[in-house]
């Protein structure tokens, strides 16, 4: 008698355990070289750093960072079937769009795809979060506000939210960046985590 309530609890913890170890909030981040941590290491980058911060404060809340340094709308469209059925996220936030614009592809392909992207993740049940992004000012006045109104757009079509780009306050600073210009240093990834930190919490709360 007592070897078979030992072998019910020991099937029910087996069971139960990874029910409970699953995180009310999976946030799968699509993004490109900004949130892959290009140039540093993995450990370094804004992602792994928001998460340590999240388990230190022992929030329910897993980071799936699903980002690829080069990535682009379509790019990301091409995988996110995969990874919806992998991860099953409660909430995805799409960080795309830099390496269209810097590719010089069409805003309107950019923005049919980054509809597609909202609207299957909307499909699979995730809320949606869409990163406004600016590309820099040598590509024109024309096409750099083409660009940048594409994501207002694309959120209020899809009922995303839309999230202020994380390197506002950070593209300007030349410490703050790497030799390149366009990718942050190792400087900058805690304040890009305290700034998406706060961001994802708005976006946590409006949920």
């Amino acid at each position: 008698m007592t070897h078979s309530i030992l072998r019910l609890v020991f099937i029910l913890f087996l069971v139960i355990k990874p029910l409970s170890a699953a995180a009310d909030n999976t946030i799968l981040i699509l993004g490109d070289s900004l949130s892959a941590a290009y140039g540093l290491q993995q450990e370094e980058g804004w992602v792994k750093l928001l998460q340590d911060k999240y388990d230190d404060e022992q929030a329910d809340i897993e980071l799936i960072n699903a980002s690829i340094s080069g990535e682009t709308s379509g790019g990301a469209l091409r995988r996110l079937d995969a990874l919806l059925e992998q991860y099953e996220p409660t909430h995805v936030l799409i960080e795309l769009g830099a390496n269209d614009g810097l590719r010089g592809f069409p805003v309107k392909k950019m923005q049919t795809n980054l509809t597609s992207l909202i609207q299957k993740s909307q499909a699979a049940n995730a809320m949606t979060a869409l990163m406004e992004i600016y590309i820099p000012p040598n590509y024109g006045p024309r096409y750099s506000k083409m660009f940048t109104d594409t994501f207002t757009r694309v959120s209020e079509e899809t009922n995303a939210h839309l999230m202020n780009f994380f390197m506002l306050d950070v593209a300007g600073q030349p410490e703050l960046m790497q030799n390149d210009s366009l990718h942050p240093n190792k400087k900058a990834q805690p304040l890009i985590r305290d700034e998406m930190y706060d961001s994802i919490k708005k976006w946590l709360n409006k949920d």
